[in-house]
């Protein structure tokens, strides 16, 4: 593989002491109560909202209190309560990139899986490191909601 055609992944696992079906519908259709947007997000302490219609087809996108939608991302697969993949593009001028996300069963719990995958090897200095501190930031205020 040359380094024009390298890409680089962020990977990161976390468990939740929650049923699969429970800890797919929190990261999903609750989005909203455990996301960051103060730090994590278009609109920050303006975000009113998180939407994510739950289809393929659908998008993902926040709404600030003066009625702004700002795209996130477009479901590609749609796979309850194991599995989807998201075409991310909060930021226009960067490459699109996907981000995958599975939940399996562990015992009692469930364990999460992503993956954020499509960096260049040129994005190392760029978008890529910002995604590897700040997914382990996201899914731990994730875990957090999950244990309350």
């Amino acid at each position: 593989m040359t380094a024009e055609t390298a890409t680089l992944a962020v990977r990161k696992v976390v468990r939740v002491e929650l049923p699969l079906e429970r800890a797919f519908t929190l990261f999903t259709a609750q989005i909203g109560s455990w996301w960051p947007t103060l730090t994590h997000s278009i609109h920050q302490a303006e975000v009113a909202e998180l939407v994510w219609e739950a289809r393929e087809g659908g998008r993902v996108y926040e709404v600030s209190t003066s009625g702004e939608q700002s795209e996130w991302a477009d479901v590609l697969v749609w796979e309850p309560p194991s599995r989807f993949v998201l075409a991310w593009r909060v930021n226009p001028e960067r490459a699109l990139t996907e981000v995958e996300v599975r939940f399996t069963e562990d015992g009692d719990g469930t364990r999460v899986e992503l993956e954020h995958r499509g960096w260049s090897a040129e994005a190392a200095d760029g978008g890529y490191d910002g995604y590897d501190k700040g997914w382990e930031f996201v899914l731990a205020q994730f875990v957090e909601a999950a244990a309350a």
